[in-house]
């Protein structure tokens, strides 16, 4: 029997789909400079990386993450957990190639992005790329019970094949509930003995990515998730319960882009201010260091010596003689850092 999702267009749905709609059409006609869409790019990619692998489960923190994201040296953290999340990146670089291409998505792509997930983490043990052969579990990570029980292996080759066959034929539903469908019934499955859960957001990414929502790659779904996961979970849990209509997940799913979408749009907003009191700044005259600092003092609101070494890639004695040029050009201005700590930054006049 065919895959054939059991789902009806509620208001919530349709209002959250007009919603990002409204978001897409701002996205694809506001002029953001690339320099600032690649920050926020950067910025969006490091929290959708660390969000996603915690939650299944790794241990670090968001200042971890974007310091290994970054290429930094981190000690005291789990060797398993930072090979994750650069796994992570790697799936999603993977990802990015497909952006508004016609290409099915194969169950060739999806083991490709499984086996980039677990490589060489503790889900390689679970035979990365390949459907599972055995049966597995969902537990509750907290009481151990057994909440799920997926599909048996034999059945996984041919309910993956009419899964993707639906994905690349249907043409009646916004992509957008393709995704959110795709997500959930990729987790129903669970071809694979571990990293389901990833591949599935991955997954929904993808469709996003190929049907031109990709909203220039600044949403972070993953966090939307982690920050709401007894809701995420129970979610996915309803569709079970009601039968497999899977309404209510997908109210879920599309409510949790949109408030993606609005936060998305505030910044582009913000990003708009940023570069036009950047613009005005620089007829002043400045050298392009100097540029750098002030672009992060829009973005951050203070900067330090040290910080302006870092963001101008310079000595600390060209770093403070620009510093100088700027507070005589009425750009920035010296203050110490609070009452209890004399440490001299500058802030924007």
């Amino acid at each position: 029997m065919a895959f054939n999702p059991k789902f009806i267009i509620t208001p919530k749905i349709n209002k959250a789909l007009v919603e990002i709609e409204r978001v897409r059409g701002f996205l694809d006609a506001v002029k953001l400079k690339d320099d600032w869409i690649a920050d926020m790019q950067k910025k969006a990619l490091i929290l959708e990386s660390h969000h996603s692998t915690h939650i299944e489960g790794t241990a670090l923190s968001l200042e971890q993450a974007r310091n290994i994201l970054e290429g930094k040296k981190i000690k005291g953290v789990s060797r398993d957990d930072e090979k994750e999340l650069l796994n992570y990146k790697k799936a999603m670089d993977f990802i990015s190639k497909y952006l508004g291409k016609d290409d099915p998505v194969s169950e060739g792509i999806i083991r490709e992005v499984h086996k980039i997930l677990v490589k060489g983490v503790r889900g390689e043990n679970a035979d990365p790329g390949n459907y599972r052969k055995i049966q597995n579990y969902v537990v509750n990570s907290r009481t151990r019970e057994v909440i799920y029980t997926p599909p048996k292996a034999l059945d996984v080759p041919y309910l993956m094949r009419e899964f993707t066959e639906w994905m690349n034929k249907t043409e009646d539903v916004s992509p957008i509930l393709v995704a959110g469908i795709a997500q959930f019934q990729f987790v129903h499955i669970h071809p694979f003995i571990d990293g389901n859960g990833r591949t599935a957001r991955l997954l929904s990414t993808l469709i996003l990515y190929k049907t031109g929502y990709d909203f220039k790659r600044l949403f972070t779904i993953s966090e939307y998730y982690d920050k709401d996961r007894p809701n995420y979970y129970q979610s996915i849990q309803n569709v079970r319960k009601s039968k497999m209509d899977m309404t209510t997940w997908l109210e879920y799913f599309v409510d949790g882009l949109r408030s993606q979408m609005a936060e998305i749009q505030t910044k582009g907003k913000q990003l708009i201010k940023q570069d036009s009191r950047l613009q005005k700044i620089k007829k002043i005259g400045l050298n392009e260091r100097q540029e750098k600092a002030v672009k992060h003092l829009i973005i951050k609101g203070a900067l330090s010596v040290n910080d302006y070494q870092s963001v101008a890639s310079c000595i600390r004695r060209t770093a403070q003689r620009d510093l100088e040029d700027l507070v005589k050009k009425n750009v920035i201005k010296a203050m110490a850092k609070s009452a209890t700590d004399p440490t001299k930054h500058y802030v924007l006049l």
